[in-house]
């Protein structure tokens, strides 16, 4: 039983280590679609859109994984609260991967000719959003639930980001309706990186769980 064991905590280990890689895959692919962005750099933007095979490739593996784990070894307590919980996280990541490519494409539509307003707030909102997913990762390894609470702390400050773009973008139709394409495109940017932000708190929500077996929305 002692080797069966030790095999397991081998499995379960791994998995972990998979989850992280993918979670930085899933990363460097918004920091690339943000830089694309502000470059105006089409190549990058397209080496993003290509990207986004790693990131499925692991939540294919990871799924399988985790099934095959929880049906072959039968886990209990905290060794199943884990698999649970990588397996709701694996969804999320790859949706902030699936962002990251419609924030690329969108990149590339607005290198076609000059903005109609300098990009100021979707740059600062992009970098919060980055440090709430770096910090997810820190808290995953670490199971710091107080590490939790600063992601969704910080997940207001995107939300209110969000709100102040949609304003402005507003305002911007109104009293030019020729920007309109270029403004809705850059709304639509904004939505997607508040669609991210929700994402990282469900990661941390699940992080939460494996801690402490209590199912809670954080966020309010």
């Amino acid at each position: 039983m002692g080797i069966l064991r030790e095999h397991f905590a081998q499995e379960i280990k791994e998995l972990q280590e998979d989850l992280v890689n993918m979670t930085h895959a899933a990363e460097k692919m918004l920091q690339m679609a943000i830089d694309s962005l502000k470059e105006g750099n089409v190549e990058k933007a397209r080496e993003v859109i290509a990207l986004d095979d790693v990131v499925d490739d692991y939540n294919f593996k990871l799924e399988a994984r985790c099934l095959q784990m929880i049906a072959l070894q039968q886990p209990v307590a905290k060794d199943l609260r884990i698999i649970a919980a990588i397996l709701k996280i694996i969804t999320d990541v790859e949706r902030v991967g699936d962002y990251s490519i419609d924030i690329a494409k969108f990149s590339i539509r607005l290198a076609e000719k000059p903005l109609f307003k300098p990009l100021v707030d979707i740059p600062k909102m992009a970098e919060v959003v980055i440090q709430m997913m770096e910090a997810t990762i820190d808290a995953f390894l670490k199971r710091d639930l107080g590490i939790v609470q600063k992601v969704i702390e910080s997940d207001a400050q995107v939300d209110a980001l969000y709100r102040s773009i949609h304003e402005e973008v507003v305002l911007h139709i109104e009293k030019d309706p020729s920007v309109t394409r270029q403004a809705i495109w850059v709304l639509m940017i904004a939505r997607y990186l508040e669609r991210i932000g929700d994402h990282i708190t469900n990661i941390t929500e699940r992080i939460y769980y494996m801690e402490t077996g209590q199912i809670l929305e954080l966020h309010q």
